[in-house]
């Protein structure tokens, strides 16, 4: 866990979660599932004037009418209040009555204007003979609401299907203007300006999507009788206005980093020109070297501070002004380079590095790393100053006795001689182009080896257990950690943030490893060229190239195991 002192900003509670009830009511249009949206009043507390799905609070009440409600036999309790609130909320705004008659049908235009919008719901129904249909809404997703926010809420998104021959009338108080749209027409219209939504609408719209019809979604959503995602956003800035990001996005774990309680004020942007602060004792000064390969650039990081000095990692490619911008951030304190590995976008940076140290009158600082073995490409040549060790420790101690410790840990895989440095005081795992934010990583015969990566990522596995580790800062992308909080505490510190990287990096490869077993059984008599296509199916083509790489690694894995013979 990353120590409170070393956090940029200082610590501001979030406001209370208050629990709430959200229902989609959807039906099957002419051009597919339609969902019922209404706009909120301009004088509204929370999000005045925007598209939203009928819902609100729940009420004591709302616990107290289980015996007025149908009931799953899978429906917990909180589900069950959960579903009365929003049938409740559905009513009194739209006067849509999710409640059937006793022979069965659905609750009539009769029915509906015998009920009193604003007296007590439940009493009402069952004196007119209604069941509340809750046994027919079921939880979509958990939106617990951005904490930056004045008023937060612990909400569940619900669906259900819109009850046969009811029309939605709106309360004309908080509610407006109810509409039947497709969620395309609905992000699209919101895309031109004309249709405000906020950031859960919108993420829930693009999911809702992808389903062709409402008993698509019923049949999603039964499946598991529990949330499909659930996500609590957070917030920074992108060319200087606000962006918010959800927990499988790649800016989710550097905003958990930098700005833990919800603060937006950190720059997403990649620049070049200037290091970005992560924590007090971490800066990142991204290379100019942006590509397909590289991503924004390779990442160089600096640990340290005025008081310790510093430890360099990655100084990145060869490149005279980005060195001499890594060599300023380190106010001429450099203490050691350390190279994760030889590529030619990580380690040729370090000479002239140790170069400009030197012809400022500063101590020269050992360049650090592993050699390159003798499977490296030529381009990738690379002999340090001195070997680090596995597990070797490297210290930065300020006379008030803060110190940083980096741990060496030997991981091959995408190259020989690859390290990952792990910071212990804070748990954050420097990963190199082991693991990357928004792409995996290339393995490349012969000094690339899957056996070798995939077991690399299984200690790396084990020392976030060990270690405490909860975030990874990649050499290419946006800090890693998802940082997701559970359904039934959404308050609670969630940890293990950088082991479910791994977990799921891991799971992906070894399902793309069964989609080239499958292409191999196919085509036989096939090569790397025949297999590709089927392989990588979900790949642009124009990655192909590089993703044949992978493939051939993945080909001897699966043939020194006994998978395939040809």
């Amino acid at each position: 866990m990353v120590r409170p002192t070393q956090l940029l900003h200082p610590p501001r509670p979030a406001a209370p979660l208050r629990p709430a009830a959200t229902v989609l009511l959807l039906r099957d249009g002419p051009d597919g599932v339609e969902v019922l949206m209404t706009r909120r009043s301009m004088t509204a507390s929370f999000a005045p004037g925007a598209y939203v799905f009928p819902g609100g609070g729940i009420d004591a009440a709302d616990a107290q009418a289980f015996g007025a409600a149908a009931r799953r036999p899978t429906q917990t309790d909180l589900r069950l209040t959960q579903a009365i609130a929003a049938i409740r909320e559905s009513f009194e705004e739209l006067g849509v009555l999710l409640a059937r008659r006793a022979d069965g049908g659905w609750a009539t235009a009769e029915d509906i204007a015998a009920l009193d919008r604003k007296a007590p719901f439940a009493p009402q129904c069952t004196a007119r003979g209604l069941k509340l249909a809750a046994d027919e809404v079921f939880v979509l997703a958990h939106w617990i609401t951005d904490r930056d926010l004045s008023r937060r809420f612990d909400v569940p998104f619900l669906i259900a299907r819109m009850p046969e021959g009811q029309e939605p009338v709106a309360d004309e108080s908080e509610q407006f203007e109810p509409l039947w749209v497709r969620p395309a027409d609905a992000l699209a219209r919101h895309a031109a300006g004309q249709f405000f939504i906020i950031f859960p609408t919108i993420r829930t719209l693009e999911r809702l999507q992808a389903h062709a019809s409402v008993q698509a979604v019923l049949d999603a959503c039964a499946a598991h009788d529990e949330p499909l995602w659930t996500s609590c956003p957070r917030a920074g800035l992108v060319r200087g206005r606000e962006s918010r990001h959800m927990e499988h996005e790649p800016p989710f774990g550097e905003l958990a980093l930098v700005c833990p309680d919800g603060q937006i004020v950190h720059p997403l942007d990649w620049q070049h020109e200037q290091p970005v602060p992560l924590l007090k004792q971490v800066m990142r000064l991204t290379a100019p070297n942006s590509g397909v390969m590289t991503g924004p650039g390779t990442n160089s990081y600096i640990v340290g501070d005025p008081a310790s000095g510093y430890i360099a990692i990655d100084p990145g490619p060869d490149d005279g002004a980005h060195i001499e911008r890594l060599w300023r951030a380190c106010g001429a304190d450099l203490r050691a380079i350390v190279c994760t590995h030889s590529h030619p976008d990580h380690s040729p940076g370090a000479a002239r590095l140790q170069t400009l140290c030197v012809q400022a009158g500063a101590t020269r600082p050992p360049i650090l790393g592993l050699a390159s073995a003798a499977t490296a490409r030529e381009n990738s040549r690379f002999t340090p100053d001195r070997a680090l060790a596995d597990g070797e420790r490297l210290a930065l101690l300020a006379p008030d006795g803060t110190t940083h410790t980096l741990m060496a840990v030997h991981t091959p895989g995408h190259a020989a001689n690859h390290l990952c440095l792990v910071l212990l005081e804070d748990g954050l795992l420097f990963s190199g182009d082991h693991i990357l934010n928004g792409s995996t990583t290339v393995i490349d015969p012969p000094d690339g080896d899957m056996s070798a990566y995939l077991a690399s990522l299984d200690r790396l596995a084990a020392l976030c257990d060990e270690q405490g580790i909860e975030f990874i800062l990649p050499a290419h992308g946006h800090v890693l950690g998802d940082l997701r909080r559970t359904a039934d505490n959404p308050s609670a510190p969630v940890e293990g943030g950088a082991r479910r990287a791994i977990d799921q990096l891991k799971a992906h490869r070894l399902a793309r490893e069964a989609k080239i077993a499958r292409a191999m059984q196919v085509r036989p008599d096939g090569g790397l060229d025949d297999w590709v296509p089927l392989a990588y199916d979900d790949v642009p083509e124009r990655l192909w190239p590089v993703a044949r790489r992978s493939l051939l690694a993945h080909v001897e894995r699966i043939r020194a195991l006994g998978g395939f013979n040809a």
